[in-house]
């Protein structure tokens, strides 16, 4: 079945790119193949947690010369939060590795160099 939709796809390139009434219908600026390594980008970060709880955290060490005794409960909470952002930050890593999830750029080029592409037009 996947045969059939790649000749199908071959196809219709070889179609666009013929010649129809003397002019084609599109002209690529560079030649129609897949290279056969990935642009090394960094995965995103995700957005910042627990920041409130740092922010009253650290105006009650100011408030209190920076002595820790004195503001341990907001020092206990900031920790809970972050313990809490750790661990969906863990359960929402183990759901996309299950899932298939994403692949790593160099990892996708090594499998690319170990697979190369085909060099010639379709």
């Amino acid at each position: 079945m996947a045969a059939q939709g790649g000749v199908v796809f071959q196809e219709k390139v070889s179609r666009l790119l013929s010649r129809h009434d003397t002019k084609p219908v599109i002209k690529p600026n560079k030649s129609l193949v897949l290279r056969d390594a990935v642009a090394n980008r960094k995965p995103k970060k995700g957005e910042a947690t627990c920041i409130t709880e740092m922010s009253v955290m650290m105006a009650c060490w100011k408030q209190k010369n920076f002595v820790d005794a004195l503001c341990s409960s907001e020092i206990n909470s900031f920790y809970s939060c972050v313990e809490i952002a750790q661990a969906a930050m863990k359960n929402k890593s183990e759901q996309t590795r299950l899932q298939g999830g994403f692949l790593h750029p160099k990892k996708a080029t090594t499998l690319l160099k170990r697979y190369p592409n085909l060099r010639s037009e379709i």
